[in-house]
C-alpha cells in the first residue's frame, strides 16, 4: 500500500497565488486554505484580509500553485543498487522538483514481483516520510519473460500497474495472458516498448549519425513494430495497454490510429525526447545514451506534436540514475539512463514558453493525467483532496547543473541547459518538504 505519514495539523493559507488546476480548469489568480492536511478552500475570494483565526498566511508573491507533479515512471534503485539512488535520496530530489507522488519501477533487486516486495517500498516511503511512492509490480517472474506473476494478489497489496521495468515483454503469449487476466481487476499493463532482437548491441538511433561515429545503431522501427504487435493483443483481449517513453514520429501516428478506434491504449514520454535528438550524443556523451535512445530531429518534434494534440496521455521523468563508473565508459558499453526528477518541470515548461502549448495543459500531462491513468486519486486541487502542492515561477532563468543535484547520481544531459522556470516550495499533506528561501527573500 502506498506511504501513510503523519499530516499538516492547523491552518494555512496560501495566498496571492496564481491557482493553475488542470482537473478543473481552473486559471485564476486566488489563493488556497489548508486544513489537517487536505484542501479546505480554493478560489479568488481566499485572500490575507479574509481568512479564519489562527491561520499561517504564506505570501506566495505571484507564483503559480499546482498540484504536485504525478512522476509515473521512476527508479527507485533500492533495495539493491543503493550506490546509484535510494528512496531517501529519491524522496529529497522528488521534493526538490515539485514531485509529490511518484510511481516506482519493480526492476531492483529482489524484483518486485511478490506481495513482500511492494510492502518493503511501503515501510521505506512511510519511513523516509517525503513523496508518496506507488509501486509497479512485475509482470513476470524475475521480469525474466516466461512465467507471469501473480498480478491479483500484487494489485491487492497496492500495486497500482504492471511492468517489466525496462525490459520488454517481448513474449507474445505472456503479454497476451497478462492483459486477459489484468482486466478482471481494470488493471494496466506497461510496455517498454522495443523489439528486442532488432535492438540487440545498440548504442544510440542508427542512421546518418551512428555511421559517422562508429556506434551501431537501433532502428526507429524497433519501437513501433513492438507497439503495433501490441496493439493487437490489446485488441483481441480488451486489456488496458499503456507504452511507455515513446521516442519516434511513427509511434506517435500508430497510437493515434488506434485511439480512433476506441482501443485501451494510451502512452507517455519523457523530457528527453521532446526536448533533444540524436546530435546530443555527438561527442560520444554517455550521458545521452538512453533506452530509447534519442531519435532524430523530425523525431522529436512528432513527439512534441503529439503531446499537443493529446496522443501522448502524459509525461514522466524516467529518473534512471546511474554512477559515474557505469557512465564514464567508452559510449557502447556505458549504461543507458539519465536522471530526470529535477529537470521534470523546467524543461516540460519549455512546450509553453515555445508556444507549442498552454501552460495548464503542460501542467495536466503532468499531474491530472498520470493520476487518473494510475487510479492515484492525486493531480487536482480539488477541496477534500490532500494538500500536495507546488509552487512554481514559470519565469524565473536557471542553468542546470547535474552537480548540484539532490539525488545520489548525476547523469543528465542537460548538463549547461538554460531554463525557465523553477519550483520554489513543494508540500505534501500539509507539509513542507522542499522551500527555496532566496525566492521568499525576493532574491
Amino acid at each position: 500500500m502506498p506511504a501513510i505519514r503523519a499530516k499538516a495539523s492547523g491552518k494555512t493559507a496560501f495566498v496571492n497565488v496564481r491557482l493553475l488546476d488542470p482537473a478543473s480548469q481552473t486559471d485564476c489568480q486566488g489563493g488556497l486554505l489548508v486544513e489537517d492536511g487536505k484542501i479546505a478552500g480554493i478560489g479568488p475570494q481566499i485572500t490575507a484580509a479574509n481568512l479564519p483565526s489562527g491561520c499561517t498566511v504564506i505570501d506566495g508573491k505571484g507564483a503559480c500553485l499546482a498540484p504536485g507533479l504525478v512522476d509515473m515512471r521512476v527508479q527507485l534503485r533500492e533495495p539493491g543498487f543503493e550506490h546509484q539512488e535510494t528512496i531517501e535520496t529519491a524522496g529529497h530530489s522528488a521534493a526538490t522538483g515539485g514531485v509529490t507522488t511518484m510511481v516506482a519501477l519493480p526492476n531492483t533487486d529482489p524484483v518486485v514481483d511478490d506481495v513482500a516486495g511492494v510492502e518493503f517500498v511501503a515501510r521505506r516511503a512511510r519511513k523516509v516520510g517525503l513523496a508518496k511512492v506507488f509501486v509497479y509490480g512485475a509482470v513476470s517472474k524475475g521480469m525474466e519473460g516466461h512465467e507471469i506473476t501473480e498480478m491479483g494478489l500484487l494489485h491487492q497489496a497496492g500495486a497500482v500497474a504492471f511492468c517489466d521495468g525496462d525490459q520488454t515483454i517481448a513474449n507474445s503469449r505472456l503479454l497476451r495472458q497478462a492483459l486477459s487476466y489484468a482486466t478482471f481487476f481494470d488493471g494496466m499493463i506497461v510496455q517498454h516498448p522495443e523489439e528486442p532482437e532488432l535492438s540487440r548491441g545498440a548504442s544510440m538511433n542508427s542512421g546518418e549519425l551512428s555511421t559517422r561515429l562508429g556506434l551501431s545503431g537501433v532502428s526507429p522501427l524497433a519501437e513501433v513494430i513492438q507497439i503495433e504487435r501490441d496493439i493487437r493483443l490489446a485488441e483481441m483481449t480488451g486489456g488496458r495497454l499503456h507504452f511507455a517513453h515513446i521516442s519516434t514520429g511513427e509511434s506517435v501516428e500508430v497510437i493515434r490510429r488506434a485511439k480512433k478506434r476506441g482501443l485501451k491504449i494510451t502512452c507517455d514520454t519523457a523530457p528527453f525526447y521532446f526536448a533533444l535528438n540524436e546530435n546530443a550524443v555527438s561527442d560520444y556523451r554517455t550521458f545521452a545514451k538512453l533506452s530509447p535512445p534519442l531519435r532524430a530531429e523530425e523525431d522529436r518534434q512528432a513527439i512534441v506534436m503529439g503531446l499537443a494534440d493529446g496522443t501522448i496521455d502524459a509525461i514522466a521523468s524516467d529518473h534512471n540514475p546511474q554512477d559515474a563508473d557505469s557512465k564514464r565508459l567508452p559510449f557502447a558499453q556505458a549504461a543507458a539512463g539519465a536522471v530526470g526528477l529535477e529537470t521534470l518541470l523546467p524543461i516540460s515548461l519549455e512546450l509553453y514558453h515555445n508556444g507549442f502549448m498552454p501552460l495548464l495543459d503542460v501542467i495536466g500531462r503532468l499531474t491530472m493525467h498520470p493520476a487518473r491513468l494510475m487510479k492515484l486519486g492525486a493531480g487536482t486541487l480539488a477541496i477534500g483532496k490532500a494538500a500536495d502542492l507546488m509552487m512554481f515561477d514559470p519565469d524565473r532563468a536557471g542553468k542546470i547543473d547535474p552537480y548540484a543535484f539532490v539525488s545520489k547520481s548525476k547523469n543528465s544531459p542537460f548538463d549547461g541547459r538554460l531554463t525557465q522556470g523553477k519550483v520554489v516550495r513543494t508540500i505534501i499533506d500539509g507539509r513542507d518538504v522542499f522551500v527555496h528561501a532566496p525566492w521568499f527573500e525576493g532574491q
